[in-house]
């Protein structure tokens, strides 16, 4: 299978700590890559250096065949799109969701001024949001629903590859549910690469194709999610795995080791 993501002997430090210790990882072409580990473990700075807003110290990262160096391209920039854990991050309270997401479409030129408003509603319509929340702001929505508007400006650059940093873990169980959901169906509709991060296992077995374990930097393993949640390979897999009280069942009702 082609590769959407590349990350070869990446290395970044702080001063003396080694947050990434020479990590390589591939994601497939139209997959979801569930990434794991403590907390600490350096998940969250390879999102960053692989969205750009961290520079590495030493290695490579290659999405599809182009090599993303320090200082890419606007259209690099644009095909690696981030979600964070709080949508707020991402969303201006002094704007409206049509200034929001119409800035996104016009920096980018992805339709001309004329075709804007129709693009923003199709965004909203992809997230599963009506038309009328265009005139409203950040503010006025429920955290599901800002997480939602997150998404659509995501979106709206028409990136290649999403990441996904801890998106529902301060949502409540039944808006995790929703939103995952979500993901999984614009995966699928727009033919996406997912890098999805989180500290919670049934968030991972129910979004992953493949799961990465990251531990002090480094990759310790990556398996098809079936094999991970069954037959863990390495040791510290089977303790995260272990803590956790209650695991889903597998599609043949096994239950997981």
């Amino acid at each position: 299978m082609d590769m959407a993501l590349q990350v070869q002997n990446l290395t970044v430090r702080y001063g003396g700590f080694t947050a990434l210790d020479k990590l390589s990882l591939n994601l497939e072409q139209h997959t979801t890559l569930g990434l794991v580990g403590e907390s600490g473990s350096g998940k969250s700075t390879l999102a960053r250096v692989i969205a750009g807003l961290i520079a590495p110290d030493e290695g490579k990262i290659m999405l599809g065949s182009q090599e993303l160096r320090k200082k890419r391209s606007l259209s690099q920039h644009k095909q690696i799109q981030m979600i964070f854990q709080n949508p707020d991050a991402s969303l201006n309270p002094k704007h409206s969701i049509r200034q929001i997401l119409s800035e996104a479409l016009l920096f980018h030129n992805i339709v001309g001024r004329s075709q804007v408003e129709k693009r923003c509603q199709e965004l909203l319509a992809r997230v599963q949001l009506e038309a009328r929340s265009l005139d409203k702001y950040p503010h006025e929505f429920s955290g599901g629903q800002r997480q939602r508007i997150a998404i659509a400006r995501a979106l709206s650059v028409e990136p290649s590859l999403l990441i996904a940093d801890e998106p529902t873990s301060a949502l409540d169980v039944s808006v995790q549910r929703s939103v995952l959901e979500l993901f999984n169906t614009l995966k699928a509709e727009l033919n996406l690469s997912l890098l999805f991060i989180s500290h919670d296992l049934g968030v991972i077995h129910a979004i992953s194709d493949t799961v990465a374990v990251m531990r002090q930097g480094k990759l310790v393993e990556k398996s098809p999610k079936d094999q991970f949640f069954i037959r863990p390979e390495h040791e510290y897999s089977r303790e995260l795995l272990s803590a956790v009280p209650k695991m889903p069942k597998t599609n043949n009702t096994r239950r997981l080791l």
